[in-house]
């Protein structure tokens, strides 16, 4: 469960989530955990993620944070733009 005691599993932002290139990939899972892709590096960064309403903060393995936010479908992260993966 998220914050908000939402059910993670059926939650409408967990998946996968790409920039338009497709180079980085979020994938958000159920757990509260996320594995994030660049280019050919599988894995490059993970860490667990917490949702409360449209904000999502993150906190990876090595003890980085960052945050975005959910905006008209689309993930605002860190400068990038993030596309659910259909």
């Amino acid at each position: 469960m998220d914050q908000s005691g939402t059910d993670r599993e059926n939650h409408p932002y967990v998946g996968m989530w790409v920039t338009k290139d497709g180079y980085i990939r979020h994938e958000l899972l159920p757990d509260g955990r996320y594995d994030e892709a660049r280019g050919s590096r599988k894995s490059a960064y993970q860490g667990r993620y917490c949702i409360e309403g449209d904000h999502i903060e993150y906190l990876d393995d090595t003890g980085f944070t960052a945050d975005g936010d959910f905006r008209d479908g689309i993930l605002y992260h860190a400068g990038m733009i993030l596309y659910r993966e259909e």
